[in-house]
């Protein structure tokens, strides 16, 4: 499994249609994380003054269309996505908990 985060807003906005972030055209590919602890980083770092719930996606990267290439940056390989995300390639959406300064805690399962 690899995983993405993403404010619950963005998210949203465009379902049913697979999930293309903006990164996917400025970049070329979804960024993602190896494992819940590194999204929790990246939650806390490039998200903490963001508003409103954050949620982490887990991908199953089986059931992707596009191609995962792990891709080094800063010394650290992260897994990116090379195309949308297929709904139906997530296999669990989550809330990040955060405390009162923004700081991501934890995850919490959404029904």
């Amino acid at each position: 499994m690899i995983f993405h985060v993403v404010p619950e807003d963005r998210w949203s906005a465009g379902a049913p249609a697979p999930y293309a972030p903006a990164s996917l055209a400025g970049e070329g590919f979804v960024h993602c994380s190896a494992d819940e602890a590194a999204a929790l980083a990246v939650a806390d770092d490039r998200f903490r003054d963001v508003p409103g719930p954050l949620l982490v996606l887990t991908v199953d990267p089986a059931r992707l269309s596009a191609e995962v290439r792990w891709e080094d940056a800063g010394g650290t390989s992260y897994p990116h996505v090379h195309g949308p995300v297929e709904r139906g390639a997530v296999v669990a959406v989550s809330t990040v908990v955060r405390d009162g300064s923004g700081r991501a805690t934890g995850l919490a399962p959404r029904p």
